[in-house]
């Protein structure tokens, strides 16, 4: 659907409101996950996608390059996750320990395998983990992950390697083949 994308985009801009809801429709589980997959939580998921499709309504229309829609949009989901873990991190221990209360309450889904690799995400440092989901789960191509990131793709190449390599090394120490 991605040859679409900049036509949705001008659709919207002209105020197509059935152009937004597709748009959304395409590009909101992939935007979910981004999101989820940084942050960890279902719940703070669903808030901070909502946060960047917010963001995206006001933007839209500023937006020159329609068929630039996706690292546009990572872009801003990324913003909203950046500022969450900011304020996570000023907040003093006891809003800490909530949102931990949080991801542990958080249902269980999926099959083994992607509860390993998850967990495996999740214990990597943020710009490894960003880089990993953005290349191998959302499938942006390496010049858009650059965008999003706002780095070389030489950059990016090199986090990807440097990822790998930690979520290999994570996973067999808990014993998991990698």
């Amino acid at each position: 659907m991605v040859g679409n994308d900049g036509l949705l985009v001008v659709r919207c801009q002209l105020g197509e409101r059935e152009a937004f809801r597709e748009l959304v429709a395409v590009w909101h589980p992939q935007l979910w996950r981004y999101v989820r997959g940084m942050v960890g939580s279902s719940h703070l998921a669903d808030d901070l996608a909502q946060e960047a499709w917010v963001a995206v309504v006001r933007g839209l229309p500023r937006l020159r390059q329609p068929e630039r829609f996706a690292p546009w949009l990572f872009t801003i989901a990324r913003r909203a996750v950046t500022d969450h873990l900011r304020q996570m991190y000023k907040a003093p221990k006891t809003a800490m320990e909530e949102a931990t209360a949080v991801v542990a309450d958080d249902e269980l889904s999926g099959v083994l395998t992607t509860m390993q690799i998850e967990a495996g995400l999740a214990a990597l440092p943020p710009l490894e983990r960003e880089v990993l989901i953005l290349f191998h789960l959302q499938d942006l191509p390496l010049a858009s992950c650059a965008e999003v990131l706002g780095v070389p793709a030489g950059t990016v190449k090199s986090r990807l390697h440097r990822a790998r390599r930690m979520l290999r090394n994570h996973l067999a120490e808990k014993g998991y083949e990698a």
